[in-house]
């Protein structure tokens, strides 16, 4: 059954409280690093799929087993900073850290 829309705007702050309560308590949390798990394996499953390679490539090319690279694209683990920096490497790709810098600064 499709559930109806009522295009409501909502604050996400308010309800990520309601549901996992507020910033700093375990629950939220817990929420906020599965959150990033999902995420960042998300983004590096696309790197990888656009690069056009297969998990098992990723993971000869860094020294890890295919089970490494399928745990951290399904966000069951997140990837040292390091191992993050050499999977990313494997596909061609890098990251770029630019720091903001303010204009009132």
């Amino acid at each position: 059954m499709r559930r109806k829309s009522d295009r409501t705007t909502r604050d996400y702050d308010v309800t990520l409280d309601a549901k996992y309560g507020a910033p700093g308590t375990a629950e939220r949390e817990k929420f906020e690093a599965e959150a990033e798990a999902f995420y960042s394996g998300r983004l590096l499953r696309d790197v990888r799929k656009e690069a056009g390679m297969t998990q098992s490539q990723v993971a000869e090319k860094i020294g890890a087993n295919k089970s490494y690279i399928s745990r951290i694209e399904n966000g069951q683990i997140i990837p040292t900073a390091s191992s993050f920096f050499r999977i990313v490497a494997a596909m061609g790709m890098q990251v770029q850290i630019t720091k903001e810098v303010s204009p009132w600064m």
